[in-house]
Order: structure tokens, then sequence, then C-alpha cells
């Protein structure tokens, strides 16, 4: 089957996925791009569920500014290795994290990091909220998909937001 670069293209800015993969997985799902895309992420968070276990230690701290000084944002972001840590797509990575902060102000990190006996929405969890560059997408598959693409373990640690003449913004 003939696929063409529109969809290749389309395929490959969704999911990050490399251009072979794309067109393969076009091919294998008849040129269907919404099936490729799908089958893309699933494999990218089971890719991501895999690596869960290896440590990360290494990474970045993020700090972000923003509405002219009125909101500040700091972020902890871990990798496995320096190396990866110091590459442009984990340092984007870690500051659209940061970004997503101080829009959002989310309260705690993901489902496992609340208070006992407490309930919050979903958007009061980082990793759950719509991503702000794209609400079709999680903040958990943005790093699915950064995982995928640098082959390695990221994770989240911690964060910090600050508002102007607000207190008790930080998780």
């Amino acid at each position: 089957m003939d696929i063409s670069t529109d969809a290749i293209k389309t395929v490959r800015e969704q999911t990050g996925a490399g251009i072979m993969d794309c067109k393969r997985v076009l091919q294998e799902h008849n040129g269907d791009v919404e099936a490729a895309i799908e089958f893309l992420r699933e494999r990218g968070h089971m890719i991501a569920k895999k690596k869960e276990s290896r440590t990360a230690d290494q990474g970045v701290i993020e700090a972000y500014i923003h509405g002219g000084g009125r909101i500040g944002v700091i972020i902890e972001v871990n990798c496995e290795s320096d190396f990866v840590a110091r590459t442009p797509e984990f340092k984007e990575l870690a500051h659209e994290l940061a970004m997503q902060v101080a829009a959002t102000n989310p309260r705690y990190l993901g489902p496992e990091d609340r208070p006992e006996g407490e309930d919050p929405e979903e958007e009061d969890r980082l990793l759950l909220q719509p991503f702000i560059r794209d609400p079709q997408k999680t903040v958990n598959d943005i790093i699915a998909e950064t995982i995928v693409k640098l082959r390695e373990n990221i994770r989240i640690k911690r964060f910090a937001r600050f508002e102007l003449g607000v207190d008790g913004q930080d998780a």
C-alpha cells in the first residue's frame, strides 16, 4: 500500500514517532491515520510503563516566571542520564511542564500523591490534566511520548508554584 507523505507527517507530528515507524504502522492500519496514531500512543504508554522501574536520578530543575513576575514555578524533572538531561527535547519538556503548572495550578503530582481521606479532582493532579498545548492529551501522555523519543524513564519529582499575594500554592 502506498502511504502519502502527508499522512506520515500527520502521524509523526501527533506521536513523535520516527518516520519509518509511522510509515510501517500506517501500512499495518491500511492508511488509517487515526488508528495509527492511537496504536502508537498505546505502544508509547506500554514502553513508558516498562521503563517505570528504572532509576531516574539525573535531570533538570526548570524555573519559569509568568505574568510580568506575578507567577513563578520551579519543577524538578528527572531522567536516567545526564546526557539525556542536556538534550533539547528534555529541556523543552521541562519548560512545557513548568508552563503547565503556572497555567493550571495543580495541587498534587498524581493519583498517589494526596493526603489521606482526600479525593481531589483530576484538575488538581498534574499528571492527569489535559496538556495546555494539546488538550486531547494528558500531561502523562506528553511524558510518555518523550520517554519513547529519548528511550529513558522520565518523571516529575516535585514542583512548586508561587503567585504574588497568595499562600499555599506548592506541592
